[in-house]
């Protein structure tokens, strides 16, 4: 056809190749005109306007078409016949190059960009929960839709809770044997293994149809993997807790600070990991949980001193720190606790106690804090005591008081500045502690 059209072109004389060569161009004017009215139709009817005589560069331009790409298209652009000369056409609008509403005004339409389909963006929905959660800050328990499921026999739950605490990495057959049966495996220990395997995934993923690849416990190389995109372990959640808390103790936000603690405390129901935490791959990585569990433990007790709570934290305190005698800061919190609660002599003897053990078990002193809270108790110093931040005072003057502090008269206890070396300042006085969602004692 190509080749018909030069021949064509060769044989004819200059004014009838010209002529040819116009009316190609107007056949594909043409094409343009029948687009253009088509998306003109396109526009009218996805905006639902009203005016179906809106011209055609503002139809063009409410499609998102760039400036200039419908001149000469429209209605109002003349024909050409075969000969070369114009047949114009009845346009629609008097001036279609002039923009609708230069020389006539109208109200003005509606922000194109408002109106543009171009620019709707569909609705955003939060992404989905994991439909499998794992609680592995005690004895390993599994959450298939919100429902908890048998896990099967000890070693099948070992092998689950051994996957949990390495969740995101692969782990070779040939330790979890090794693991799972302390160094002196059966003969039978790596089919037992994949039998585990099996059987924890029809209950991981009860709808999961045969001869399909699974999501959550992946098989990798030669060994297996616990896909953490597919799966939520309450140990996440708890250190999640924990950073949060301790950020909102440095920025002086007290109540929030206890809140987040205790969400993460609340997560514990015995040793992480508990049916394979004596293990070597699991042990470190359940001493660090369980250093940072006693850790969130001080920092709850910091913050109910920095809220001034005094006796809460000393009735926390108090069964805290014989439990744990080397931990100074524990010991540190309760005699400034016991101090501002007004119990002076009970906060020395808390330091000269702690001070007569170590030298007894480690033959060593106090670390220079505890040396130095001796003697600001007993010059009674007041960087001591507590008292509320004077905005936090004007804050709280304007709230009405809770129906417990209108029948009971208003404790004259001081509310002065914690201690420097230990906590945080905090500009929230303790009626809006109370206010807060905390534990049952407040």
């Amino acid at each position: 056809m190509g080749d018909e059209r030069v021949d064509t072109d060769t044989a004819m004389s200059p004014r009838t190749a010209q002529a040819w060569r116009i009316a190609e161009l107007e056949r594909e004017v043409r094409e343009l005109r029948r687009t253009n009215r088509a998306l003109r139709r396109w526009v009218t009817g996805t905006l639902s306007h009203d005016d179906a005589a809106e011209t055609d560069g503002h139809d063009l331009a409410a499609a998102g078409l760039p400036d200039g790409i419908g001149d000469g298209i429209g209605d109002g652009v003349p024909d050409r016949g075969t000969d070369g000369a114009e047949h114009p056409k009845h346009p629609k609008h008097p001036e279609p190059a002039e923009p609708p509403g230069r020389d006539h005004p109208a109200p003005p339409p509606a922000p194109a960009h408002d109106t543009r389909p171009a620019r709707r963006r569909p609705p955003q929905t939060p992404a989905p929960r994991p439909a499998v959660a794992f609680r592995a800050l005690g004895p390993i328990e599994a959450l298939v839709g919100g429902r908890p499921v048998d896990l099967g026999a000890p070693k099948q739950r070992a092998l689950l809770a051994l996957l949990v605490s390495t969740a995101g990495r692969p782990v070779p057959c040939d330790v979890i044997v090794e693991e799972l049966w302390t160094g002196h495996p059966p003969p039978a220990a790596v089919s037992s293994l994949h039998a585990y395997v099996a059987n924890l995934r029809r209950v991981l993923e009860p709808g999961r149809a045969p001869r399909t690849q699974p999501t959550v416990l992946r098989t990798h190389a030669r060994g297996y993997l616990l896909d953490g995109r597919a799966v939520e372990v309450d140990v996440h959640r708890f250190s999640a807790h924990a950073v949060a808390g301790w950020q909102a103790l440095d920025r002086g936000d007290a109540p929030g600070a206890v809140r987040e603690f205790e969400g993460a405390l609340a997560l514990w129901r015995g040793p992480a990991y508990a049916e394979v935490a004596d293990t070597a791959l699991v042990r470190p990585d359940a001493a660090r949980l369980e250093e940072l569990r006693l850790s969130v433990a001080e920092g709850r007790c910091a913050a109910l001193l920095a809220a001034g709570a005094h006796e809460i934290a000393v009735a926390e305190l108090e069964a805290f720190v014989p439990d744990h005698p080397l931990r100074e800061y524990g010991c540190e919190l309760l005699s400034l606790a016991l101090y501002r609660a007004g119990r002076q002599a009970d906060a020395l003897a808390v330091l000269r106690a702690n001070q007569r053990y170590l030298a007894r078990e480690l033959g060593i002193d106090p670390r220079p804090a505890l040396r130095r809270l001796e003697e600001q108790i007993l010059n009674h110093a007041p960087a001591l005591d507590w008292r509320a931040h004077p905005a936090a005072s004007l804050k709280t003057a304007r709230r009405p008081a809770p129906a417990a502090d209108q029948r009971a008269p208003h404790r004259t206890a001081r509310r002065q500045p914690p201690h420097h070396t230990l906590l945080p300042r905090t500009d929230l006085p303790r009626t809006d502690l109370l206010r807060a969602p905390l534990p049952a004692e407040l």
